[in-house]
């Protein structure tokens, strides 16, 4: 960077001026308490003004009265203008006002805890990764099988070196300045990534804002709008750092790789090596992750639909524009009839025309004649003559008013009957037809009425000579009263 850029940074970026304002140990204290060290990504205005209001008092009674004169609320407005860039004010579902920390507090936050003095630095873990990062970006980018095939074999030589070590009892151990040092890189990147969240987040908005000021600004059509929005980088979901957050939120979701992840850190934050390295916050680091990535997932799908909305309300918008054109185009045409012409012209019955094309119409289709054979029709016996017209009269017929009298029998002297009360006395003669009968018996003075919750069996002889059995719903025949009040059909 030369001096222009560092100059321009100096005067536009956020984080230098907070570490310039006149209350910067104020905000970075407090601030990096509140929402970093806690990792906290959204809290109510009333619980943010109550602990400033409480460390103001703190200070004020410690270095003298008037060294912080402002209220909370004054402060916390000036820290969340616009023009400061440290807090973010918006309003949550339930409509209270929210503060959330904006990207440049955890980097003023960071960069102020990396100037202090540390008893012990670690380079050989660091040096470990950043060749293995070489190794992984040579060798999975590389196209070439043989190369890969070299690789891998070069790895399984390696893995058979060591297996072969410590079955002969070669064990190489990792002494305490070795495990520090790796154990203060693993909780400098934990910490990081809890930092990128809040950068992740930000950045997806600002993505949000620029794709609605092009929304807004677009001459073309809706079709190019869509293709140039949507197609190449309008959903957030998909865009590169979209994708990227996806993967690491994916890893996050997989219980396997979690309970590994778990199991691993309790393992290390048990050890007596790390006793005075280990804070409550790396032991619960990754539900810190959680916590942060479900916020910036929960950002991502309500800017996305925010960006639907959007989309949604031009179309509207559009089709309005439409809508007025073609009532336009109705009202001069209505001028018109009006008017006397000798233009040729029809009067058209409907409301409107309706269109049917050449296509769109069925072709002619010859209607089938059913041949009649006559020949086939048998007389009694078999033998072919003259056919029986008796036999199509031979049906199943049931007796209606046979049946109401069966049920009138039954309900002499009492107000209910059951229908197996009535078939008991009155078996049935044509079977499951005159049982089906009597379910929609009409009458006039006789309910008929259904439990559904019980059941029971009616049973009868057929002309077969064969007895059958029917489970049906419990009905039961309920006299009128008098009073011309009904039973209640259930």
């Amino acid at each position: 960077m030369d001096y222009d850029d560092i100059d321009t940074l100096r005067r536009i970026d956020p984080a230098w001026r907070l570490l310039r304002a006149e209350h910067a140990p104020l905000l970075l204290s407090f601030l990096g308490r509140v929402f970093v060290d806690e990792n906290v990504r959204g809290i109510a205005a009333s619980d943010l003004l109550d602990l400033l209001d409480d460390e103001l008092y703190a200070l004020n009674e410690r270095l003298g009265e008037g060294t912080f004169p402002r209220t909370a609320k004054d402060y916390l407005d000036e820290w969340a203008n616009t023009d400061a860039g440290w807090l973010r004010k918006y309003y949550a579902d339930k409509g209270e006002l929210q503060f959330d920390a904006l990207p440049a507090v955890e980097t003023a936050v960071t960069f102020v805890r990396s100037l202090e003095r540390r008893e012990f630095i670690g380079t050989e873990s660091r040096l470990n990764t950043a060749f293995e990062l070489l190794r992984q970006i040579v060798y999975g980018a590389e196209d070439d099988p043989a190369k890969r095939l070299e690789e891998l074999h070069r790895q399984r030589a390696a893995i058979d070196l060591e297996i072969a070590k410590v079955a002969r009892g070669e064990l190489v151990y990792l002494d305490t300045a070795a495990v520090r040092d790796r154990f203060q890189q693993f909780s400098a990147t934990a910490r990081e990534l809890l930092s990128d969240f809040r950068q992740v987040e930000a950045n997806f908005r600002e993505l949000d804002r620029q794709l609605r000021a092009q929304i807004a600004a677009w001459t073309g059509t809706k079709g190019e709008l869509l293709d140039d929005v949507l197609a190449n980088r309008g959903d957030i979901g998909r865009s590169e750092q979209g994708r990227t957050f996806s993967a690491f939120y994916d890893f996050l979701l997989s219980s396997r790789r979690l309970a590994e992840f778990q199991e691993l850190l309790d393992a290390v934050t048990a050890m007596a090596e790390l006793a005075a390295d280990v804070d409550g916050r790396t032991r619960r680091v990754h539900y810190d992750w959680l916590a942060a990535a479900e916020r910036t997932q929960d950002t991502v799908r309500l800017l996305s639909d925010q960006l639907r909305r959007f989309l949604d309300d031009a179309v509207w918008l559009e089709n309005r524009r439409i809508v007025e054109i073609l009532n336009s185009i109705q009202s001069r045409a209505l001028e018109l009839r009006e008017q006397e012409s000798d233009l040729p012209g029809a009067d058209l019955d409907a409301f409107a025309p309706q269109l049917v094309l050449p296509m769109e119409r069925r072709l002619f289709e010859p209607k089938r004649r059913t041949p009649i054979d006559s020949d086939s029709v048998t007389g009694e016996g078999g033998e072919s003559g003259e056919a029986d017209p008796a036999a199509l009269f031979d049906q199943t017929h049931v007796d209606v008013e046979a049946l109401t009298r069966h049920v009138h029998d039954s309900l002499a002297g009492k107000l209910q009957v059951g229908l197996a009360e009535v078939v008991e006395e009155h078996p049935l003669a044509e079977g499951l037809a005159e049982l089906l009968t009597y379910f929609s018996l009409p009458n006039e003075q006789v309910v008929v009425v259904f439990d559904e919750d019980v059941t029971e069996e009616v049973a009868w002889t057929g002309a077969d000579d064969i007895d059958r059995i029917a489970t049906v719903p419990k009905v039961s025949f309920v006299r009128r009263r008098s009073t011309g009040s009904e039973v209640r059909r259930r």
